[in-house]
């Protein structure tokens, strides 16, 4: 398989450092001895980077080269050449994980592709702290990025949210804030649940926390700096019994029997056995 590159040695490779989102403190050993000591340092914005290694008293000895949006395409193959030489490349965005929203997915695909070392200094993530901080359920979730940012778009995309039963985690520029949480009153309804994060880890953090229509209210004055949102997941619809007896008729049809059957649908579908069954018995009468 071509993904198993062993990561350590003494030949090349690409790290990935996740950087603060505000606190300084935030920055690991790792990633204050990776700035150090890489040959190559990709940086989203090199200033920025530059700030961050002097604030963190690290002098930066290796190449700083930048690594954004409209160049990230162009700078990978002379990154490639640098791994291959058995360079270390330290790729670093402003802030938070790499490719997750950042620059990063390519230049890790392109590196798999060549069979050649990636590992990872793992850090601060807007999306965990979001759903750390939101008090919702979120044993699962998924991540959407930037939501559309024409209200047509937008809402197809919200139309999607309706059902999943998984917290979603999304970012938003703040002057959209209001208009996609507004979106979402009238796709999803004003009483799912969501949590405003803004500012994570800064000064003036604040977490929001509230129904979509509580959250589009204060959302039109109040919303300032990097935003990120955890909307609920959705909740299952309620099965009537009625709807599953036809279930249960196919399997006795097969010679199963009907407390059986009715075990079995009931189980599949969350409802109570007992009224699965009266249901059969009162389609039969």
């Amino acid at each position: 398989m071509g993904d198993q590159a062993t990561v350590g040695g003494p030949g090349g490779r690409l790290v990935l450092g996740a950087t603060p989102m505000g606190d300084i403190g935030d920055a690991s050993q790792r990633l204050r001895d990776a700035l150090g000591s890489a040959d190559v340092v990709a940086a989203e914005d090199t200033r920025r980077t530059r700030a961050l290694a002097k604030a963190l008293g690290v002098e930066i000895t290796g190449r700083v080269v930048s690594f954004y949006d409209h160049v990230e395409t162009a700078r990978i193959p002379a990154l490639l050449s640098e791994i291959e030489a058995g360079r270390t490349v330290l790729l670093v965005t402003d802030a938070g994980m790499p490719s997750v929203s950042d620059p990063g997915y390519r230049m890790v695909a392109a590196c798999v592709e060549r069979d050649l070392p990636v590992t990872c200094l793992p850090g601060p993530s807007a999306v965990t702290t979001a759903l750390a901080l939101s008090a919702l359920p979120v044993e699962r979730f998924c991540f959407d990025g930037f939501p559309p940012r024409k209200s047509g778009q937008r809402k197809e995309w919200l139309r999607t949210l309706r059902e999943e039963p998984r917290a979603c985690v999304f970012f938003e520029a703040p002057h959209r804030l209001a208009d996609c949480l507004a979106d979402a009153v009238e796709v999803l309804g004003p009483d799912r649940r969501a949590a405003v994060c803004r500012e994570l880890t800064k000064t003036y953090e604040q977490v929001v926390r509230g129904t979509l229509a509580e959250l589009a209210e204060w959302a039109v004055d109040s919303a300032r700096g990097e935003i990120t949102v955890v909307l609920e997941g959705a909740q299952p619809k309620a099965t009537d019994p009625a709807d599953l007896v036809a279930e249960v008729e196919a399997l006795t049809a097969q010679g199963l029997r009907l407390k059986d059957a009715c075990a079995h649908i009931a189980g599949a579908n969350n409802v109570s056995r007992r009224e699965l069954y009266d249901a059969v018995l009162a389609a039969r009468d």
